[in-house]
């Protein structure tokens, strides 16, 4: 086997070997996220100054490690003909003890 061809082997085999990696972090982002605990209770949070050409994304409670963690407030980049929908837990109507996550999206 050439040199080249032993390169480009390598180049494959390394680019395939990150994709798993890779497509589990875009998969989640979009994963409906289901926990028998319920979330704590909000936090209060100073809303900063408006900010031209963003909106104020509110923080909120994460699933991570069996636990809540608290993600702080950011601002988001504002988009033409749409609004922030917040991060948000609601309860399962159909199951009262299973809460579901539902990321923060723009909605047209």
């Amino acid at each position: 086997m050439s040199i080249r061809n032993a390169l480009l082997c390598s180049c494959v085999i390394m680019g395939s070997a990150a994709i798993p990696a890779i497509i589990p972090a875009v998969a989640h982002a979009d994963a409906d996220i289901i926990v028998t605990t319920a979330p704590p209770a909000m936090r209060e949070e100073a809303i900063p100054s408006p900010r031209k050409g963003y909106v104020w994304a509110p923080g909120y409670q994460r699933w991570a490690n069996d636990h809540y963690e608290w993600v702080a407030g950011h601002w988001v980049e504002e988009r033409t003909d749409a609004h922030w929908v917040p991060d948000k837990w609601t309860q399962d109507p159909n199951d009262s003890t299973h809460w579901h996550f539902r990321p923060g999206h723009w909605e047209y």
